[in-house]
């Protein structure tokens, strides 16, 4: 097992070539070498130590790891939210926020100002975005309420909304998958690996059957530090294990 974790000469090319040919054409995105490093009370602690991954159109990575092991820090990252402490990350791909419970929204607005705010932001037609959230979040009326009366799962659903009616090229997606009934979980799958197959999409979750079923290749994180797997299965053994 200490072989998966430990950094070969092999792995340090891959690195070094990515950051060498590494255009900013390149149609995807790209982690090189990141690392990301906390202050605490105890000193500096490493965070994320040295993660480098490719992910393209059509490609969906999944992230596993337990508790601790950096995801939602790697999320964060990626999203432009963190600033990594060294190595960079390289966005070819109009990429998502991270897809989760909502709590980005202004809760004094109501659901539909919220979306003219991010439909400006985003540059996307209001119209087109306010029929396809109103279809698809299901939450009627309230859609005119102020979100901080919404539950998880109307605040939920309206992130989902939004984030589906931007022609995101690659979507970020951080533990929250599904929400809501199975019939809305089943449209949530449906709109996510059906009908945005074409899309890149990176997921740091715990469900190793969403994985196996959905996904082309694995980071698996132990302790901030990582490695990519191509044989799906192989990476949910070894995350089972950890």
């Amino acid at each position: 097992m200490t072989a998966f974790w430990s950094r070969r000469e092999a792995d340090r090319q891959v690195v070094a070539s990515a950051s060498q040919s590494l255009a900013e054409t390149d149609r995807a995105i790209v982690a090189v070498d990141v690392r990301k490093d906390f202050v605490t009370d105890h000193g500096s602690r490493r965070v994320l130590d040295g993660i480098g991954f490719r992910v393209g159109l059509g490609e969906r990575m999944a992230v596993l790891g337990r508790n601790g092991a950096g995801k939602s820090t790697l999320i964060k990252v990626l999203a432009g939210l963190f600033t990594p402490t060294s190595g960079y990350v390289h966005r070819g791909l109009h990429m998502s926020w991270p897809l989760a419970l909502g709590g980005g929204f202004e809760g004094e607005m109501t659901g539909y100002d919220n979306m003219r705010f991010i439909s400006r932001i985003y540059n996307t037609p209001f119209r087109q975005m306010f029929d396809y959230v109103s279809d698809f979040a299901e939450i009627g009326a309230s859609i005119y309420e102020p979100v901080r009366f919404y539950s998880d799962g109307m605040r939920a659903r309206l992130a989902f909304g939004i984030s589906l009616a931007i022609d995101f090229e690659c979507l970020l997606i951080d533990e929250v998958l599904m929400v809501g009934d199975r019939r809305f979980s089943d449209k949530c799958h449906h709109e996510l690996f059906e009908r945005r197959r074409h899309c890149g999409m990176i997921l740091a979750v715990h469900d190793t059957g969403v994985v196996k079923e959905y996904c082309t290749h694995v980071l698996v994180l132990k302790d901030g530090r990582g490695r990519v797997f191509d044989d799906v299965k192989l990476a949910c053994d070894i995350y089972g294990s950890l």
